[in-house]
């Protein structure tokens, strides 16, 4: 196996580290072009789609204007050096402007020496590596950006995977944002450890939780404080212990699921022993009502009794709550099923929780 010398373990470490920087790789292209000998190190990044283009250039070092035309994008959205060049082989000047001669540099450019190297990923990201200047740039760079390229593949699969996972997380993000889901991570002491945006959102809006003294989360009703401690020291003592709901408020409706917190990250770090699952509704009682006689032809007695049921109420619950008889409310609820097409409450609470309107 080939070790690596000195110079190049110098630009390895802050290659594999680069994407963590901001901008990124600032490290690794300043490296590079004082140990080249370089006016300018850049990489140039682009989809593997060719649609969007970020360029990255050494610290200290100007772009070359001269490089636009061997690097920019076609109104056509193709890129003649881009699609010329084999990846992993490094080129110089002259060899890039006879693979892509439309696209070659004039003769009076302020790039007179210049490197590059082309690496992709499958379904991923394409980027060129290049070394520009008027010092020359012999074999030896040619040789070292050749060591590089393995490396820097493998960093290229890394910023792949991360913006792949970063995607994954914004539409869950968003996702969730859309039905008002959270979650908070707690100590054995119910102080918070963790909160995700959309909890921390509800904790700001919403009375039935708050961040009490020393970050504790605290609950509005003392009743389920105390509830909600228990449950925290049980699963503390317990991590298989059973999780647990609880309704913290009715109009808006907010509910919580306490379970203990099973998930261990492989560097450690944290002393949380239980996670709070929220979910709140932004709407009242009457809007969701509204939404519900939009959405199923419902009368608004109707939809009113429908939502109640929906949150868990039986028919006499629900009738007693919006001052009708029990008979009534059994009459409403037949008119309710037919016209959602539930076959039952717990089929109502399907159609109405897991529907669009928890999107609303």
């Amino acid at each position: 196996m080939r070790v690596p010398n000195l110079g190049e373990t110098d630009l390895l470490v802050p290659l594999h580290e680069g994407m963590f920087e901001e901008p990124m790789w600032y490290t690794f292209l300043s490296r590079l072009r004082h140990v080249a000998g370089a006016d300018c190190a850049a990489i140039v990044l682009r989809t593997a789609q060719g649609n969007e283009m970020v360029r990255l250039a050494s610290a200290g070092g100007d772009w070359p204007h001269g490089l636009d035309a061997l690097f920019t994008q076609s109104p056509d959205g193709e890129n003649a050096v881009r699609q010329a060049m084999r990846e992993g082989r490094v080129y110089s000047r002259s060899e890039l402007a006879q693979e892509a001669p439309l696209a070659g540099l004039a003769a009076d450019s302020d790039v007179p020496a210049l490197r590059a190297m082309r690496l992709g990923i499958d379904r991923g990201i394409d980027a060129v590596l290049l070394l520009a200047g008027t010092n020359p740039l012999g074999p030896d760079i040619a040789s070292l950006m050749s060591a590089i390229a393995p490396h820097f593949k493998v960093a290229l699969r890394v910023l792949g995977a991360m913006e792949r996972e970063r995607v994954h997380s914004e539409m869950s993000a968003q996702a969730f944002a859309r039905i008002n889901f959270g979650w908070i991570s707690l100590n054995d002491k119910c102080g918070i450890v963790d909160v995700d945006p959309q909890a921390g959102r509800l904790l700001q809006q919403s009375g039935a939780l708050r961040r009490g003294t020393y970050d504790r989360l605290t609950p509005a009703d003392a009743a389920v404080d105390r509830q909600l401690t228990a449950l925290v020291r049980e699963f503390a003592a317990n991590p298989k212990a059973r999780p647990r709901a609880i309704n913290l408020s009715h109009d808006p409706w907010i509910d919580i699921l306490v379970a203990p917190l099973r998930i261990r990250a492989l560097s450690g770090g944290s002393d949380a022993v239980a996670v709070v699952y929220i979910r709140g509704d932004r709407s009242s009682s009457a809007d969701r009502a509204e939404q519900l006689v939009d959405l199923f032809d419902l009368t608004p007695s109707e939809a009113r009794l429908a939502w109640s049921m929906a949150q868990g109420l039986s028919i006499a619950e629900a009738a007693q709550e919006h001052g009708l008889t029990i008979e009534t409310a059994r009459n409403y609820s037949k008119k309710i099923y037919g016209k959602t097409g539930a076959r039952g409450q717990v089929d109502l609470v399907r159609h109405v929780l897991t529907g669009v309107l928890a999107l609303a």
